[in-house]
């Protein structure tokens, strides 16, 4: 629920009436019910379902249940972001990793349950969207201003990083199933980008989020797999000649700093499963390509190219997730103005649209995982502050209570982990300075 976006125009979903197909009887009983009705919804007992919300893709189906949920989460939450989890621990070490790991952790699954809480209000309001839960806890404007932005960013730039890991792998793939003696001439990296947009676009046409449970199932059990092989691989080939596992130091105090930052955010922003578009520091693209560095010599090729197969499969099956929310908001300015169902083709249309900002992003801008930590950091309040404080202004606990001291010690000591991250962020363009370049994918 914490990445759905969508327009301003479709407001709150209403929780269904169990009397609201007696409605349209007009026999004197059901007459009797309608008004027994109308009285209810006028005390706030009961409330209708906005007509609009069942032409928006997120709220489009009602058939889903836990097992839908549970694929949806594994494949959001168990996807490429946890592939760069083990560079955090080069910087914090195994003691201070593994703590900011659990305590990520507990407070992530806390912020999940109060968003759970919220998600149906005591006066009858089913809040379907995240935008929806903040502009009725901060007001419009101003909640708005804090999540729309953030979100937005959640699922663009996300999806974008998808179709970089994505493509890559898909390249690796292909290198290997042809291997070192292959005569043909391989695709460019822009071109496999390409090649795994346009795979994702055509999966993108299933219209709702209850139809994707498939496709997160086969991307939470792509996720799980390719992860095991790695760490499989690892165990069994054993630790590297002349390795070592202390912390990364070296290079400077404020170095020293900046790189334990960027390692409290990875952490942080894999368990929220957004923002972190590529690893930051060598080897560029996590653990997945230090497999191939380190262990490719070792390794059967059927191995690697399995594990490979599996990373775009799960690649693909994560993109459905992170663009629903955009697709949601897209549709929701038309069916907002035109007050009926978009049409299918324009359905079509916008996801196609959305695919190809997506695919300019990833090109264009090669060196956006240098940008995670500023972006990133600005994303954060949306999974570890604000529900905090959205739980203070809606439940109204007793002030200087357990509950209260404790949401807003957290949500404060997330929007000071924001401003961290966002300086960390900030300090790291800086230091980059003349080494970025434009439309030159690797």
């Amino acid at each position: 629920m914490t990445g759905e976006v969508t327009d301003e125009s479709s407001p709150p979903t209403r929780m269904q009436s169990p009397l609201e197909k007696s409605m349209a009887v007009t026999t004197p009983m059901g007459m009797a019910v309608a008004s027994m009705q109308g009285y209810l919804e006028e005390v706030g007992q009961i409330t209708k379902i906005d007509p609009q919300d069942a032409w928006l893709p997120i709220t489009e189906s009602r058939n889903g249940n836990a097992y839908y949920s549970t694929f949806h989460c594994l494949c959001s939450g168990i996807g490429f972001q946890v592939l760069v989890l083990p560079v955090a621990f080069t910087f914090l070490g195994w003691i201070w990793g593994t703590l900011c790991l659990t305590l990520a952790f507990i407070w992530q699954i806390y912020t999940l349950w109060l968003l759970v809480q919220l998600h149906e209000s005591a006066t009858g309001i089913r809040y379907c969207r995240y935008i929806h839960l903040a502009k009725d806890c901060f007001g419009k404007r101003l909640g708005t201003l804090l999540a729309k932005f953030p979100t937005m960013y959640l699922s663009g730039g996300t999806c974008a990083a998808l179709v970089v890991v994505g493509g890559g792998n898909m390249k690796l793939f292909f290198e290997i199933a042809c291997g070192p003696t292959c005569q043909s001439k391989p695709l460019s990296a822009i071109e496999w980008y390409l090649v795994f947009l346009l795979m994702a676009v055509i999966l993108s046409q299933l219209p709702n989020l209850n139809s994707l449970a498939g496709v997160s199932l086969a991307g939470a059990i792509t996720a799980v797999s390719y992860c095991t092989i790695i760490w499989a691989v690892s165990i069994r080939l054993g630790r590297l000649p002349q390795t070592s596992y202390t912390p990364v130091d070296g290079r400077g105090r404020i170095n020293r700093v900046l790189d334990i930052v960027n390692a409290i955010g990875i952490i942080t922003f894999a368990f929220r499963g957004h923002n972190l578009v590529l690893e930051i520091q060598i080897p560029p693209s996590g653990i997945l390509h230090a497999l191939f560095v380190f262990h490719g010599h070792d390794t059967s090729r059927v191995v690697l190219g399995l594990t490979c197969l599996l990373v775009v499969i799960n690649c693909l099956s994560s993109f459905q997730i992170y663009a629903m929310p955009v697709f949601d908001n897209l549709e929701a300015g038309y069916t907002g103005k035109n007050n009926k169902p978009c049409p299918r083709w324009l359905r079509s249309g916008f996801r196609a649209f959305f695919g190809s900002v997506v695919f300019l992003i990833a090109v264009a801008f090669p060196f956006l995982s240098d940008l995670a930590g500023l972006l990133g950091g600005i994303a954060l309040p949306v999974t570890l502050a604000y529900p905090c404080f959205m739980w203070i202004v809606i439940k109204k606990p007793e002030k200087f209570s357990a509950v209260w001291c404790v949401n807003w010690a957290l949500g404060s000591l997330g929007m000071g982990l924001s401003a961290v991250l966002v300086v960390g962020g900030l300090w790291r363009l800086i230091d980059i300075g003349q080494r970025v370049w434009f439309f030159k994918a690797q």
